[in-house]
């Protein structure tokens, strides 16, 4: 799968079917945040997607090769926590097909609503993304729906091409901060690297609250753990994609943890530093190289930004910290 997903000629075919539906997402090197780091950092901004999130990317790819593959196809059933099933509205819309998506009860709200917007079905079920993700394989069997996986190499292709526009515009990078949910956006990153050969580390990162791609990195084998984390839900997994797992073991160098406290003080940073808004998991890659500071002196650091729909209230927890005291 690697070797057909790192093919820069496959990566550049996705990018320009993502171009028919929105431009390249920018990408700044914002001096408060350099200045919190202590080093050059640029901040890509997945933020700036028609949905708010990287994941539309992904969509607009996946839906165009199933249409390729499948002409007949009537509908499509998929489970996301957000902004997986806000790219399969978004896609699904532009091809006239109708979706259903299963999300978890106690879901954001505000990524319903959103989903919603977009003429999806929207069900709950269970009370995380695997219960919900396991929902949607059984409905789509019943009701004859395509059912889409949360990990396929289209879906990595199509975020493959935000990290080609990253890569390419800042070409000397030392280090990638990646959050991991499923997998596609840091498979992506190590699939653009390759097809560049460009030069970075890839640093995941996973909530101290959802570890089961960190303990599996660590282990080499596929290991389940709670996914509890309520600040960063898009980083909620509890249980591993082989195929994603294949390609971290391989492709990324290490993977690093930090906790829901650290996640509101970095969305607080990005407000108080950019004025973006940037939701749990689209913080967390701040809040790693934060951790990180010490080793980060001399080295040009790239913070993936891959989001920015985050609810209210919980917006409004981390806005309400003192600058420089723990979350309570």
């Amino acid at each position: 799968m690697f070797a057909e997903i790192s093919r820069l000629s496959r990566i550049r075919e996705a990018a320009d079917l993502v171009y028919r539906a929105m431009p390249p997402t920018p990408q700044y090197p914002w001096p408060l945040l350099c200045e919190a780091l202590g080093t050059q950092a640029w901040v890509k901004h997945e933020n700036h997607t028609p949905t708010g999130a990287f994941k539309v990317r992904g969509g607009l790819v996946y839906l165009d090769g199933l249409r390729r593959r499948e002409p007949d196809c009537k509908g499509l059933i998929s489970a996301t926590r957000g902004n997986h099933g806000q790219s399969i509205g978004f896609a699904a819309r532009r091809h006239g097909l109708a979706a259903t998506i299963v999300v978890p009860h106690g879901n954001s709200r505000e990524k319903n609503a959103a989903m919603r917007a977009l003429g999806v079905e929207l069900l709950e079920h269970g009370e995380d993304f695997q219960a919900a993700r396991e929902q949607a394989q059984r409905l789509g069997a019943e009701r004859g729906l395509h059912a889409i996986p949360s990990f396929h190499p289209d879906l990595v292709l199509g975020v493959a091409s935000a990290w080609a526009e990253f890569l390419e515009s800042v070409p000397e990078l030392d280090l990638l901060f990646v959050p991991i949910g499923l997998g596609s956006g840091i498979c992506a990153a190590a699939a653009a690297r390759a097809a560049l050969g460009a030069g970075p580390r890839i640093v995941g990162v996973v909530s101290t609250l959802a570890e089961a791609y960190a303990l599996s990195f660590e282990q080499r084998r596929a290991v389940e753990a709670p996914a509890l984390t309520e600040v960063a839900d898009g980083m909620a997994c509890r249980v591993p994609d082989a195929q994603a797992l294949e390609i971290i073991w391989s492709q990324v160098d290490e993977i690093v943890r930090v906790d829901d406290e650290q996640v509101l003080r970095a969305m607080r940073l990005y407000y108080t530093a950019t004025h973006n808004i940037a939701e749990g998991a689209g913080a967390a890659a701040l809040a790693a190289a934060l951790s990180q500071r010490e080793r980060l002196r001399g080295r040009r650091v790239g913070l993936w930004l891959s989001g920015g729909n985050v609810d209210l209230e919980l917006f409004r927890r981390a806005m309400d910290l003192p600058p420089d005291a723990p979350a309570r």
